[in-house]
């Protein structure tokens, strides 16, 4: 019998995958859990349009995020600290302040997590910090700190 897997299956299948099962292991287990429906031509079309329609969403939540890296590479983001000899900061700047200070000047509303700083900033000056937009697209975002008075 050949089934659609609706769910991932550990030996058996992934989500989407039309596989060949045992008749009684497709009819007694699988479809009663809900983890695969049969195959027939109308289910296997349907899975069709909806790979189609992931495949569009995807090509355009990559698009958005080539855009995106665009807008935030002409961004310069400004934050103030204190400083002492040699322009070593006072505590340090972290990529909370750097996304605050970027949704509040800016208006780009980007998650701490996708900065990818290996260190927090402890110097005054400029720095480049990637932010990891898709899993293709990474934009280098300027950090410029300069000493408060």
């Amino acid at each position: 019998m050949k089934v659609i897997f609706l769910k991932d299956v550990k030996g058996k299948g992934k989500k989407g995958e039309v596989k060949n099962v045992a008749d009684g292991y497709g009819h007694n287990f699988l479809i009663k859990q809900g983890l695969a429906i049969e195959a027939n031509q109308a289910s296997v079309s349907t899975l069709a349009a909806q790979k189609k329609k992931e495949e569009r969403a995807a090509e355009e939540e990559l698009a958005e995020a080539k855009k995106l890296k665009e807008a935030l590479e002409k961004v310069t983001v400004e934050l103030s600290a204190k400083a002492g000899e040699g322009g070593r900061l006072f505590g340090s700047i972290t990529t909370k302040q750097i996304a605050e200070e970027l949704h509040k000047k800016h208006g780009f509303k980007i998650d701490k997590r996708k900065m990818e700083l290996e260190e927090a900033i402890r110097s005054l000056g400029s720095t480049k910090v990637p932010v990891k937009l898709h899993h293709e697209v990474t934009a280098s975002l300027n950090v410029h700190v300069k000493e408060v008075n």
